[in-house]
């Protein structure tokens, strides 16, 4: 049972003690990434624009990669694989308000944490005396909105 809910993710066995690394990464990681929005907008323009301003794009994205790998590593330690919330979320933010990293950053992580928010509900509540992992649902909106996002590009729609 703990690896089919490690696999699929799950909040069950969550204590306010378990979340105070997960907390302390996603905040620092949060602020660093706030501060950063002018140089991730220059590198929207592509590679040329942003190294023709200066900006040193192995750096960046050596640095930024890293912070990802700890947000990722800390919170899959803790909740297991929940699918689909870091690629859902940053798009609908993109579409609600445009590229500006300024203000997708923080609305992804609002969306995020609303999605999750929503599917343990979900799997809590579905079915009585028993918890489904939140990868299934999270899943059951993902897929279909992957689908979507490949169409729309193949199609020639806005990234």
């Amino acid at each position: 049972m703990t690896i089919k809910f490690w696999t699929m993710g799950s909040l069950a066995s969550a204590t306010w003690a378990d979340i105070l690394l997960p907390l302390f990464v996603v905040l620092i990681s949060l602020i660093f990434f706030m501060t950063q929005y002018r140089t991730m907008n220059t590198m929207l323009m592509g590679d040329e624009v942003a190294i023709t301003l200066g900006i040193n794009l192995q750096k960046y994205r050596l640095v930024y990669m890293l912070f990802i790998s700890m947000i990722t590593g800390v919170l899959v330690a803790k909740c297991g694989i929940i699918g689909f919330v870091g690629l859902i979320t940053p798009h609908i933010s993109r579409i609600l308000i445009g590229t500006d990293h300024k203000k997708i950053i923080p609305l992804s992580a609002l969306l995020g944490s609303l999605f999750v928010l929503w599917a343990d509900i979900l799997a809590r509540c579905l079915i009585d005396k028993a918890e489904l992992p939140i990868g299934i649902f999270t899943s059951l909106v993902g897929g279909p909105f992957f689908i979507y996002i490949v169409i729309k590009n193949q199609k020639g729609g806005q990234r």
